[in-house]
């Protein structure tokens, strides 16, 4: 299998955590107090296989303001969680000069408060998939254009250097079905990292019952890494609802959510960088579907067992590609099974997003007070795979050419195309 997910230098540890939204359900704005109950309940989750020390921002404004720091900042700082920083930038670009703003004075304010505190800075989540046709078949919230979220990369790149922050990757967010598509190389040649949205659940054109979701997801890595140029990959979002709809033969509940905790979330902890959809999905109210691993009422004790015990760890590997490309693994306790799919990338439906026309959590996650800030939804386009051994002689590179797949999702022809079609063709001899 074409090698998963980003590894840190070995003296460090992978990131791992959650994801976090700027307001409640209601609409009230989470205070550096809300936070604080957060992190601190995350890092204290009973039987958890390490501690959860990080926290993903979709903002760096804080709700109701227009372009105060988010109080996410002193929090993290009060219970030493690491961030991964969020820009919004789907509502052009005056909110997008809020959101610079706003890091300016974090930069400004806490300065040296934040050395070694920041994982990251993602301009941007989920742009490029709702720009792209899927998206906008999907009737998702409005996103951006390649070259504008570039734009934008630049644009924060000039505003860090020289400052505490000087040095701190910065990347994008967005679904795999983006990073494969070849319009968006000039994202790609902005970054330092690549952050990629994987959900299973959604990928409803194709088989996704919980016995493919770790299949799916290991695909949609693969691909992605494919895509990138040896840039590293790291998993920003994913996870399984522990209640809601049924989408294709994806089935929320709690063994279920366990079962994708164990099979993809248990051999990536501790080895690469991961931000889980997630801790709490929404509060007070909780939406459907539901990803929250203690439900709507804050609680250090999971819904599920989260320990990893008596669960393989085997298959994580590093997506920093060898010098030949290839990487293997092994299955993580999944019975073993055949996915009859197309060897073209497919996008499912929408994904947590407020766009997908379900009563989201991303509401909650994705978007600040402010009347122009716009949730997301997901794609999750994952894609179908396998965790077997797939070797290349090199880092598949896209070519310029755009299909479109039957439900209007763009992808490219050409090398990644191949490089997907190795994937699936491993996958069809199991």
């Amino acid at each position: 299998m074409v090698a998963l997910a980003a590894a840190l230098p070995s003296a460090m540890a992978a990131y791992a955590g959650f994801n976090y939204g700027s307001t409640f359900t209601t609409g009230a704005a989470k205070e550096q107090s809300d936070f604080e109950a957060e992190f601190k309940t995350s890092q204290g989750l009973v039987g958890a296989p390490g501690v959860f020390t990080s926290a993903r921002l979709y903002t760096m404004v804080q709700a109701g303001t227009a372009n105060d720091p988010i109080s996410a900042i002193p929090a993290a700082i009060s219970t030493k969680t690491s961030l991964l920083l969020g820009m919004w930038a789907s509502a052009g670009d005056a909110v997008f000069a809020n959101e610079l703003q706003a890091l300016k004075t974090t930069i400004s304010n806490y300065g040296k408060d934040l050395n070694g505190l920041v994982a990251g800075i993602s301009v941007g989540s989920e742009d490029l998939y709702r720009v792209s046709p899927t998206g906008v078949l999907n009737k998702e919230n409005p996103g951006a254009e390649p070259l504008t979220i570039a734009n934008y990369i630049k644009q924060v790149r000039d505003a860090i250097s020289g400052t505490a922050l000087a040095g701190v990757p910065i990347g994008h967010v967005d679904t795999w079905t983006a990073w494969v598509n070849a319009s968006n190389q000039a994202v790609i040649d902005g970054c330092d990292f690549i952050g990629v949205d994987a959900y299973p659940y959604f990928q409803d054109t194709m088989p996704n019952s919980i016995d493919n979701g770790k299949s799916l997801f290991d695909a949609a890595i693969s691909a992605t890494q494919a895509a990138v140029g040896g840039k590293p990959v790291w998993i920003t979002e994913t996870g399984f609802p522990v209640s809601g709809k049924t989408v294709g033969q994806a089935v929320p509940s709690t063994a279920n959510a366990k079962t994708y905790w164990d099979q993809v979330g248990c051999p990536m902890f501790g080895k690469t960088n991961v931000w889980w959809y997630t801790l709490q999905d929404a509060a007070p109210q909780t939406p459907n579907p539901s990803f929250g691993i203690v439900g709507n009422t804050l609680t250090t004790t999971p819904l599920f067992d989260i320990s990893c015990k008596n669960v393989s760890t085997a298959s994580a590997s590093s997506s920093t590609p060898s010098s030949t490309g290839s990487a293997s693994g092994s299955g993580s306790g999944s019975k073993s099974s055949t996915v009859s799919v197309p060897t073209s990338a497919v996008a499912g439906g929408g994904s947590p997003g407020a766009g997908s026309g379900l009563a989201s959590s991303q509401l909650s996650l994705e978007t600040s007070a402010l009347p122009t800030a716009t949730g997301t939804g997901s794609s999750s386009g994952s894609g179908t795979g396998s965790n077997t051994t797939v070797v290349t002689t090199g880092t598949p590179r896209p070519s310029t050419t755009v299909v479109t797949t039957p439900n209007g999702a763009g992808v490219v022809s050409g090398s990644v195309g191949a490089a997907f079609a190795a994937v699936m063709a491993a996958i069809l001899v199991l």
